[in-house]
Parts: structure tokens; C-alpha cells; sequence
């Protein structure tokens, strides 16, 4: 009775779930793209088609099939497949799956895989706990992350893994699953009759952005909250779609994209690109960045590859941190696209910061040589007894207020730190 009512809750549960779960891929023929990752050939692909997988980590955005990928794998293995989410799960469940694995391996010589979706949540002790278990095979894991699992995966566990990246699915993908869900009698909305407009599909597939998953939540919420008409037909248009979708689902997060973007930002600002630059800017105030931070990177920038070529850069780029600190967004994007603008157009050179690492670095290097003596504070008495400031030309004695003298200590007598690039300002 108990297994009766088991399988009618799971038969409910499975008719009900959202359609981005219902239509997940069961086979890797079905798998959209990742062609790299388990296309016909690849490794990976032959080490799941021979049940010989080893630990591996999928890294890619939201929707790209990590979780559909680590389903298909369950339904080939012949090993015992645990899944644990790693919001929800501790070091004791860890430990649990573990000797079950242990206890598996010794009286039924079964292999274990263990997926893991969201793998970067856990922290250094669950991961750790992991470790051993991983590195003598007793577990083979599958480890899913939307961040770079080069910030959030210990490098012990990382090294024991096998990293393949998810790639976002093209337009064309994304397109092609919704047509299938549109078609799909028993796990789509194929029991429906849906007229889509070309336009609207086609706007699910821009809003979705490379997700497979928001894409199909886009077109379940159209199809399900259209009524249908005095012929029973349900009508969706391209302001049914756009109600249905809402923004644009933009893939970006601190640890990975975060950093991508904003190096394209400033790289883009580096190589004098306006267009890029305020591509780039948008993308980061669109996604949520403190604007705090993009005006420190642009601030920053003016210096080390704008510098003495424009001094102004500078002023500029601080100006607009106050100026964004006081005004706030959404009108503070228009002060930064300002500052950006003005950063990209100017001439640049890398003098200053090429200045201050070279003498970082024999201040690193080599001992520390005494200040010269008539270069030593002469202001407390007794000073000059020591015979500090002896010796000191004072320039505003001297015509044209300068007067030739030794500033750098004998040993870096000839020393140079500073070489003018001969661009913008820095040419006189």
C-alpha cells in the first residue's frame, strides 16, 4: 500500500513539476550542444558510454545542462547514484554517503558516484571531508557550480577532478527546445492549442540569454496564463511574451563573470575602444555592480595606463566618484559613462605605474641604502650637531628655481625609474 501511494505521489509530482523539468534531456543524443564537452568522440562522452567516469566538475551559467548531464550519467551508470544538494547538506551527510559507499564496495562491489549540485556553497571543511574518499576512489564525484571553481573548489579537490565548462546555448538551441516543448504531448504543452508569433518566440530566445531553463519558465508562464479564445486556441503574442519574460536574464556573478566583465571593461578603456568601453560599463551597472567599485577601477586606470600622458584623467575619474557617491543611480551612470568615455578617448601611456614597480622592486631587492645627509630632517634641535640638511641646496634660491643635486642615495647614483613615454603631455 505504502509503495502504492509512493508511486502515485511520484507520478503527480512528475506531472506537475515546471516544464523545464519535465523536458529535461534523458539520453545524450537529446543533449543540446556542449559538443565539445560530450559531443560523439569526446573523452568524457566514451567514459560515460563505458561506465569508467572519474571525478569531474561542470562549470557553466545557469540552464547550460550540468544537472541534466549529471541525470543522464545516473541513468547509464551501473555504480550507485547519491545526489546531495550542497545548500542543504553538512560534513554528516558527507560522512553518511561515505560508509555507505564503503559498505557498498565491500559487500556488493558497486561503485558510488556522488553529484554534488552547487558545490561551490560548500566550505573549506565539507569540501575537505570529501578529499580522501575522492583520492582513493572509493567515491567518484560530480561537482556542479555556476562560479569559476578556481575561487570556490579547494585546489586539493580541484586536482582530483576533471574540469569541463558549459558553455550558454546559442539562439539556435534555445530555439529549437522550445519547439520541442510546443510539440511534446507528454512532457511539454503539446495537450495544448498554441498559436505563437514568431516574434515572441524569438523573444523568449533573446530574454533567455543562453538558458535553457528560463526560456522554457518564459514560455510555461505565456502558455498557462493565456486563455484560450472562442475556438480554444491560445494566442500569444509578442506583448504576451514580453509580459511572461520580464528583463533580460543576464548571466553574471562575483566570483566568474564578474571579473570577465570587468577586465573587458577595463582593457577596453586601455585600448581607447569608446564603443567597447560604455558596451562594457552597461553590462556592469546592468547586472548590479556597486558603483563604488567601477569608479575605483576607473580611477585606478587613469593612472596606471593613462598617467602623465593626461593628469587630467585623474581628476576626472575622481570627480566622478564623488559626483556618484552624491547623485546615485540611475543618474549616476551617466557620470560614469562620462569618466569612461573621457579615460578611453585620452592618450595613454604606462610611465607612471612602470616608474613606481621599478623602484619597488630594488626597494625589494636590495638593501636599504641611509638617506643622504644633506637630505635628513634638520628641524629638532640638535639636528644639526648630527650634521643633518649640510649641504642642502634650497631650489627657490637658485634661478628658474632649480638647482642640479644628488636626491637618490650614491649606490643609485644614475638610476632611472622614470622614462617619459612621449605621449600626450608627457611629450614636454
Amino acid at each position: 500500500m505504502d509503495n502504492l501511494f509512493t508511486r502515485s505521489l511520484e507520478h503527480t509530482l512528475e506531472r506537475e513539476a515546471p516544464l523545464a523539468e519535465r523536458m529535461r534531456p534523458t539520453t545524450l543524443d537529446e543533449f543540446e550542444e556542449q559538443a565539445a564537452v560530450v559531443g560523439k568522440g569526446t573523452p568524457l562522452r566514451r567514459a560515460i558510454e563505458a561506465d569508467q567516469l572519474r571525478s569531474i566538475i561542470l562549470w557553466g551559467p545557469p540552464g547550460t545542462g550540468k544537472t541534466t548531464l549529471a541525470r543522464i550519467i545516473a541513468r547509464m551508470t551501473r555504480a550507485h547514484f547519491v545526489s546531495l544538494n550542497a545548500v542543504m547538506a553538512g560534513v554528516n551527510d558527507i560522512r553518511r554517503v561515505v560508509q555507505e559507499a564503503r559498505d557498498r564496495r565491500a559487500y556488493y562491489g558497486q561503485k558510488t558516484i556522488l553529484f554534488i549540485d552547487e558545490i561551490h556553497r560548500f566550505n573549506k571543511a565539507q569540501q575537505d571531508a570529501l578529499l580522501p574518499s575522492v583520492e582513493n576512489g572509493l567515491i567518484t564525484l560530480i561537482g556542479s557550480t555556476t562560479e569559476n571553481p578556481m575561487f570556490t573548489v579547494n585546489r586539493p579537490l580541484l586536482s582530483r577532478s576533471q574540469l569541463y565548462r558549459l558553455e550558454p546555448l546559442s539562439d539556435e538551441a534555445i530555439y529549437r527546445i522550445l519547439q520541442r516543448a510546443l510539440a511534446d504531448k507528454e512532457r511539454g504543452l503539446g495537450e495544448y492549442r498554441v498559436e505563437i508569433d514568431p516574434e515572441a518566440l524569438r523573444h523568449f530566445v533573446r530574454t533567455a540569454n543562453g538558458d535553457a531553463r528560463a526560456a522554457l519558465n518564459f514560455l510555461e508562464m505565456a502558455v498557462l496564463t493565456t486563455p484560450p479564445d472562442g475556438e480554444g486556441v491560445r494566442r500569444i503574442d509578442l506583448a504576451v511574451a514580453e509580459q511572461a519574460s520580464g528583463r533580460l536574464v543576464l548571466k553574471y556573478d562575483r566570483e566568474d563573470e564578474h571579473y570577465d566583465v570587468v577586465s573587458a571593461f577595463i582593457k577596453s578603456m586601455r585600448g581607447s575602444d569608446p564603443q567597447a568601453t560604455v558596451y562594457w560599463l552597461a553590462r556592469l551597472i546592468y547586472a548590479g555592480e556597486d558603483p563604488a567599485f567601477i569608479c575605483r577601477r576607473m580611477m585606478i586606470h587613469a593612472a596606471e595606463d593613462v598617467g602623465l600622458a593626461d593628469p587630467r584623467a585623474l581628476l576626472v575619474a575622481t570627480a566622478a566618484a564623488q559626483a556618484v557617491e552624491r547623485v546615485g543611480l540611475p543618474e549616476a551612470r551617466i557620470i560614469m559613462a562620462e569618466a569612461a568615455l573621457y579615460i578611453a578617448r585620452a592618450p595613454k601611456s604606462n610611465s607612471v605605474i612602470r616608474a613606481i614597480d621599478r623602484a619597488m622592486a630594488v626597494v625589494e631587492r636590495e638593501r636599504s641604502h641611509p638617506v643622504p645627509v644633506h637630505l635628513r630632517d634638520a628641524s629638532y634641535p640638535g639636528a644639526a650637531a648630527l650634521g643633518h640638511g649640510k649641504g642642502y641646496k634650497y631650489p627657490h634660491d637658485y634661478p628658474g628655481h632649480h638647482v642640479p643635486q644628488q636626491y637618490l642615495p650614491p649606490e643609485l647614483a644614475g638610476k632611472v625609474f622614470y622614462e617619459p613615454s612621449g605621449q600626450g603631455e608627457e611629450k614636454e
